[in-house]
């Protein structure tokens, strides 16, 4: 007998009732860091999208970021010379440049990003680019680089060193090889604020998605997520304590990021539910989750590559790493699957259905999403 439990709602768990005071937020721009845990954010955005049928600023042709490393500029999003200011949800990849994507969303557009500790950041980012960055290439593993970075390091090939120092403060637009310098840091996290109305901390996730339903004023079923782009435990390299502080040194200017916005994290928790309704609502979060694991899931977690028994749920692999995905039941209706599918999509196939979806007269990616959605 076939499940049917879906699409993704309210059941037995008792959830925290919405405040029907306000109205939810559908104009979103998402900056989209690396190895931020920001792919899970993704597919929330992805299915937001979908659910409420919004434009989304997409790749243009056959590019699966918007632009980037280049800095960003309008040209990087399909049709926006068609479609213009009348985007609701922008979140692929790109180096941030407010001028420039003020011109693809409205005035009214909701900003945010997602840091994380640099320590574990850089490290992830050792594994993952490992075959990507010159300044990975070649040290055999994350602690011989932080020992001696400048041996391996090269200013001048910095579009493919950018994963390999102050990341996250480059996807952000600012020059990763700039001097610690404590006003220009300050003026730079100034106008960080300035730009985007909430930073989330990765290293905080569940919370950061129980401040961010509260601040765009979602339900909880929206943000609610599976864990995307993880990595198989035994690729995570162990830093000895002495390279975790060498990374808050080479990667000053993130770990100065990370440090405010932290705080301010921290701050806007307070300000906007408390710290005792956080863990109720994390609470109703976890729970939820748990039980649509068990409505989608054959396995109780992700497996990894070799396990994976539907291929076109096979996330992009790269470097050192061997990144998980998820097999579902196999006993689920059809639309029960479908939405089974989408919390569970890797990114690039996701970012390929909805390119087909919303530009269906244009060459589709080359990029494989289930064969059912053909027909849509």
């Amino acid at each position: 007998m076939k499940k049917t439990v879906l699409p993704l709602r309210r059941s037995s768990v008792e959830l925290v009732t919405p405040n029907l005071s306000c109205r939810a937020k559908t104009n979103v721009m998402f900056l989209k860091t690396h190895k931020t845990a920001s792919s899970t954010i993704l597919n929330i955005l992805f299915r937001f999208t979908e659910k409420n049928n919004l434009t989304i600023a997409l790749p243009a042709n056959q590019l699966v970021h918007l632009g980037y490393p280049e800095t960003f500029t309008t040209s990087f999003v399909e049709e926006f010379r068609t479609i213009g200011q009348n985007y609701n949800i922008m979140c692929n990849h790109l180096r941030f440049n407010r001028l420039e994507v003020q011109k693809v969303m409205a005035e009214n557009t909701f900003y945010f990003s997602i840091v994380r500790n640099p320590v574990s950041q850089l490290e992830s980012s050792y594994v993952y680019y490992k075959n990507v960055a010159p300044a990975f290439r070649t040290s055999k593993d994350v602690n011989e680089y932080l020992a001696s970075p400048m041996s391996y390091y090269r200013k001048g090939n910095y579009k493919q060193n950018i994963y390999a120092k102050n990341n996250m403060w480059f996807d952000f637009g600012y020059d990763n090889n700039a001097e610690d310098d404590e006003s220009y840091i300050q003026a730079v996290l100034q106008e960080i604020e300035q730009n985007f109305h909430l930073v989330l901390i990765a290293d905080y996730f569940d919370e950061s998605m129980i401040l961010l339903k509260h601040t765009l004023c979602w339900d909880l079923d929206d943000v609610i997520y599976f864990k995307l782009n993880s990595r198989k435990e035994d690729t995570v390299q162990t830093l000895t304590p002495e390279s975790k502080e060498r990374v808050k040194a080479w990667c000053s200017l993130d770990w100065k990021l990370y440090l405010h916005f932290n705080q301010t994290f921290w701050k806007r928790i307070q300000e906007a539910i408390g710290l005792e309704e956080l863990e109720k609502e994390v609470n109703s979060l976890r729970a939820r989750q748990k039980e649509l694991m068990e409505i989608c899931l054959s396995d109780w977690r992700p497996v990894e590559k070799t396990r994976i028994k539907d291929k076109i749920l096979m996330p992009f692999q790269s470097g050192a790493a061997s990144i998980l995905s998820y097999n579902l039941n196999q006993d689920l209706d059809k639309k029960s699957l479908r939405a089974c599918q989408k919390i569970v999509m890797p990114e690039l196939q996701y970012m390929s259905y909805l390119y087909a979806l919303r530009h269906p007269h244009k060459k589709r990616k080359q990029l494989g999403f289930p064969l059912f959605w053909n027909s849509f």
